[in-house]
């Protein structure tokens, strides 16, 4: 049978690269994968620090396991220009740094011990996209993924495209094309069984075929009692094969849904219904380690675009993203729009057939996920080029007829040759630009972008970023503009059914090359910051999802008369998916607020807004009056739902210190993110605290970054890896001006 293993730990690493070494062991640090290859301060750092050779090396005894077998190592992922020897003699080489690759051990292990050599050079070779130009996010240099020991029959199974032709239909049907491997050209027959089985292991449907090729096909028919994999049900069923030959046994198992994604002129329809969507762009970078985070972050990620931020979808900008990321999206029912590496910059013919190859290694790995939508074929932000972008399609097409084509483009009048025109939209904004008398634009109309006059189905793919970057620490104006500016444009597309939906840029903040950002080496493009904490602008994204699953209320102040420009916190927004709010200030009555449908008709949950058409500057009182605590209540159904209290005097009163888990896996390099707040006494977080925290931990793990934190906007975040011994991990929390605090973790 076949054996996959975890093959990440006892990694020796070092800086730079000797062709003559790869034959010896050489000094260096043991490290366990993921592994970056540089850590980067927070921000002001030089990115070109990684931009050079590493060399990661193993040791591994032969094992009677392998004998008469086939032996490979398939990696992940690891950035850029990997370059893999075995004992030696080398055996693979890979361009690129987001698609997975397997080396074949076989033919050169020895009885003994065996010497895993591997180059990666972090340096931006422009053969290679997503390099070549600018780019607008780092690449960091490493083995950031996962490496796994394959072990199978010298026949074997290399991998299985499935399809649900007629998922809307009563009786439904399964297609199950098999691909084999047979690296050495062995003449053989046997056969081929296949099991359908669904959550829980009941099996569905089975049957078996006599193989003596390198293909298969299965169909099952009449497939009856199933259920659509659907963002609220994320049904999943498993399709188990088992390869018989003379040759020996191999098994293989992928997860799929029954479903239906459709883009039309008239909107998005999800198994035949229409669905609006709305989501985000996420870049896969974490504070220090870059891209080198594992399975519990990765799902971490999406989990908070779905449950916190009430997104039904996610774009994987600019390129291919973990399978952990995206196997939570299948498990949590997040759609996924996916594409290749790249941004706005083609190169020549090497680097455009290479970026080819990455449209076939994405969908290779990825065709089974019912929660990926549509293929992204185009290089993010890119000049039209016919030819290349024709193959592309071409491509796609012919591995995955199932699934639409979109290429995200920023210009006009752009040649379509994808099925879905999609498009970054950054005209919100331009009315600031000199010489700019068009006013106020939230979003262009389709035809002023496209040039197409027919109806064609249409997306907006970006839109804000740069054009308002927002630090989570920012003044109060700034942020309740930038959460005006993602309600607009939320508004906006919600109202027009010519528009798909829309992912917002973005969901974090993240670390960028000196060419972009604030000058720190940060985009401060989110409306979550690096730690994944939320600035004001992700509740306006929060408070659209059902009150039933999360309550959102959220006033867009940080309550006090002089904050703002002239005073006062007029206009006041509140975020909220309820059906109204009552605001007390001070000695005055409660007074009903409801919903501001007048200037945000088409949102979900329009948010609530203080102004002078509900309030009176009386009531909130004038400059030179005393300043009163306000207490906003949401009520859902006639009843109270969630009451918050902003105090007139704001004084810290306690540190917060939340963990996302509090148990770990030993052996894993997993890592939990904690949160540290400080608060006011009604709980309320203190936007301009700014002191300093000292972080220890006791026992057999690490804080990823440094021990001491500076609060920016009253919290920061952080990252705690288990080791890899089992036992306790003890967290201590000091500040000068709050009690100590502590967590304790637990390593399994």
């Amino acid at each position: 049978m076949r054996i996959t293993e975890n093959f990440n730990a006892n990694w020796v690493f070092r800086d730079g690269f000797e062709p003559t070494h790869v034959h010896s062991l050489q000094t260096g640090e043991t490290v366990r994968l993921p592994h970056s290859a540089v850590e980067l301060p927070y921000n002001y750092f030089d990115e070109t620090d990684y931009q050079k050779p590493f060399t990661y090396q193993k040791r591994f005894d032969w094992r009677t396991e392998f004998e008469g077998r086939e032996v490979s190592l398939v990696f992940d992922a690891a950035m850029a220009d990997s370059v893999v020897y075995l004992n030696g003699k080398e055996i693979i080489a890979h361009k690129d740094g987001y698609t997975p690759f397997e080396a074949r051990l076989t033919p050169h292990l020895v009885r003994g011990e065996n010497l895993i050599t591997v180059k990666i050079d972090g340096s931006e070779n422009p053969e290679i996209p997503p390099f070549g130009g600018q780019i607008d996010y780092l690449c960091y240099a490493g083995i950031y993924r996962d490496v796994w020991l394959k072990v199978t029959s010298p026949v074997s199974i290399a991998n299985v495209k499935i399809e649900t032709p007629d998922a809307l239909a009563e009786k439904k049907s399964v297609t199950a094309r098999v691909f084999l491997a047979n690296p050495e050209n062995l003449a053989f027959s046997g056969t081929l069984a296949a099991k359908i089985r669904r959550k829980g292991g009941d099996d569905v449907a089975a049957s078996s075929v006599t193989v003596d090729g390198n293909e298969a096909m299965f169909t099952f028919s009449d497939l009856a009692g199933i259920e659509l994999w659907d963002i609220d049900n994320p049904a999943l069923y498993a399709l188990s094969l088992k390869l018989e030959t003379e040759h020996g046994e191999d098994v293989l198992t992928q997860r799929f849904g029954f479903r239906t994604a459709l883009f039309t002129p008239e909107g998005f329809l999800l198994n035949g219904r229409p669905l609006k969507l709305r989501g985000l762009n996420r870049h896969q970078a974490f504070p220090h380690t870059g891209y080198a985070m594992g399975r519990r972050a990765q799902e971490k990620d999406a989990d908070i675009l779905k449950h916190e931020l009430a997104c039904n979808i996610v774009r994987t900008s600019h390129y291919p993203q973990s399978k952990w990321f995206i196997e939570r999206c299948d498990e949590i029912g997040l759609l996924v729009f996916e594409e290749i590496p790249g941004w706005q910059h083609i190169g020549g013919d090497a680097w455009q057939k290479e970026s080819i190859e990455n449209v076939r290694r994405m969908i290779e790995r990825d065709w089974n996920h019912p929660s990926i939508i549509i293929w992204g074929v185009r290089i993010n932000e890119s000049q039209d080029n016919h030819a290349f972008y024709a193959e592309t399609n071409r491509l796609a097409r012919e591995l995955d007829p199932t699934r639409q084509t979109g290429g995200v483009r920023f210009i006009t009048n752009s040649e379509l040759l994808e099925d879905v025109y999609t498009m970054n939209d950054f005209i919100l904004g331009n009315e600031e630009l000199p010489g700019n008398n068009r006013g106020r634009v939230v979003l262009r109309d389709r035809v002023e972008t496209t040039g197409i006059t027919r109806p064609i189905p249409y997306m907006i793919t970006e839109y804000n970023g740069h054009m308002y970057p927002t630090k989570r620490f920012d003044q109060e104006q700034r942020q309740a503009e930038h959460v005006t500016r993602h309600l607009l444009i939320l508004n906006a597309v919600a109202g027009d059914r010519d528009i798909s939906g829309s992912t917002g840029w973005c969901m974090y903040d993240y670390n960028t090359h000196k060419d972009f950002g604030a000058g720190d080496r940060i985009c401060y493009h989110g409306v979550l910051d690096m730690y994944r904490i939320p600035k004001l602008a992700a509740y306006a994204y929060a408070s659209q999802g059902d009150p039933k699953d999360n309550v959102v209320l959220q006033p867009v102040t940080f309550w006090a008369r002089g904050e703002r420009n002239i005073g006062g916190v007029l206009p006041l927004i509140v975020l909220t998916n309820c059906d109204y709010v009552e605001v007390k200030f001070g000695e005055w009555p409660a007074k009903r607020i409801y919903p501001d449908r007048e200037n945000y008709p088409h949102l979900p949950h329009p948010p609530v807004v203080l102004d002078l058409r509900s309030v009176t500057p009386e009531e909130f009182g004038t400059w030179g009056r005393v300043w009163r605590e306000g207490t906003f209540t949401g009520y859902v159904d006639g009843k109270p739902v969630k009451t918050l209290t902003l105090p007139a005097d704001p004084v810290p009163a306690s540190l917060e210190v939340i963990a996302d888990d509090t148990e770990l896996r030993a052996g894993e390099k997993d890592a939990v993110r904690v949160v540290v707040r400080a608060l006011d006494q009604c709980g309320n977080l203190l936007p301009y605290f700014e002191e300093p925290v000292m972080l220890s931990l006791e026992g057999q793990g690490r804080i990823i970054g440094p021990s001491e934190h500076t609060l920016k906007g009253g919290a920061t975040g952080f990252w705690i890896e288990a080791g890899e011994t089992k036992g306790k991990l003890e967290l201590t929390v000091t500040s000068r001006r709050f009690d100590t605090q502590s967590i304790t973790f637990t390593v399994n």
